[in-house]
């Protein structure tokens, strides 16, 4: 998909979104105090992929394969294996699929063919969100996971938000944002003992603000190629 032409369809607000976003995550970095540049380089890298996403651009996911691994790492400071499984194990390999079906699948040169999920598909696809959400909690609970019932949860609306982004379906960002709510929910318990993740709850905050966008955008999308 062109570039070039993603660039040229950005709206004035989508500008707004994508700098102001970044600005607010590296200032809560910096005022954070301990300078953990992961952090900062793995919230960057989210909110750009958010922004692409939202576009129907398939760069978006390529950027989100980059940013799972980054936050996989970071995850396994504070012994959240949930969401190493997660990000490292189903996002990024998802969105590697996710790849390639939405170039399989364009509707102009920066822009995916929008799906509309079925019935019978969104049965299969939820069935089997319960089973994998039955099966990462006991694979979490060995582990020793911390935060076991949301971690859990976030495994549960991650792998839905995935499959559903590889449907090339709008509901992706609604998913991703109950996602976003878990994860913000998980990283101020894990702030209160260490400050260095206060820029993940202000990181995860602004993903939820650009996945709103984001189903709005892809639902207007959808009523344009429709």
């Amino acid at each position: 998909m062109n570039i070039k032409d993603f660039f040229k369809r950005l709206t004035p607000f989508e500008w707004v979104l994508w700098v102001g976003s970044v600005a607010v995550i590296t200032v809560s970095y910096i005022l954070a105090g301990k300078y953990e540049i992961l952090t900062l380089i793995a919230s960057a890298l989210g909110v750009t992929a958010l922004i692409f996403t939202a576009k129907g651009n398939v760069i978006g996911p390529v950027i989100l394969i980059v940013f799972s691994l980054i936050y996989g790492v970071i995850s396994f400071t504070q012994q959240y294996y949930g969401e190493i499984f997660t990000y490292v194990g189903m996002s990024a390999p998802v969105s590697a699929v996710s790849v390639i079906t939405w170039l399989k699948n364009p509707y102009s040169s920066s822009e995916v063919k929008i799906s509309k999920v079925t019935a019978k598909t969104m049965t299969v696809l939820l069935i089997a969100t319960a089973v994998v959400t039955v099966l990462f909690y006991f694979i979490l609970k060995w582990c020793g996971t911390a935060s076991l019932i949301l971690s859990t949860i976030s495994v549960t609306t991650s792998f839905l938000a995935s499959m559903l982004t590889v449907l090339r379906s709008p509901l992706y960002a609604a998913a991703y944002a109950l996602n976003d709510i878990v994860l913000i929910v998980l990283w101020i318990i894990a702030s209160i003992d260490d400050a260095s993740c206060v820029p993940m709850i202000v990181c995860f905050a602004v993903f939820f603000i650009n996945d709103l966008y984001g189903l709005k955008n892809w639902l207007k999308m959808q009523k344009e190629q429709g």
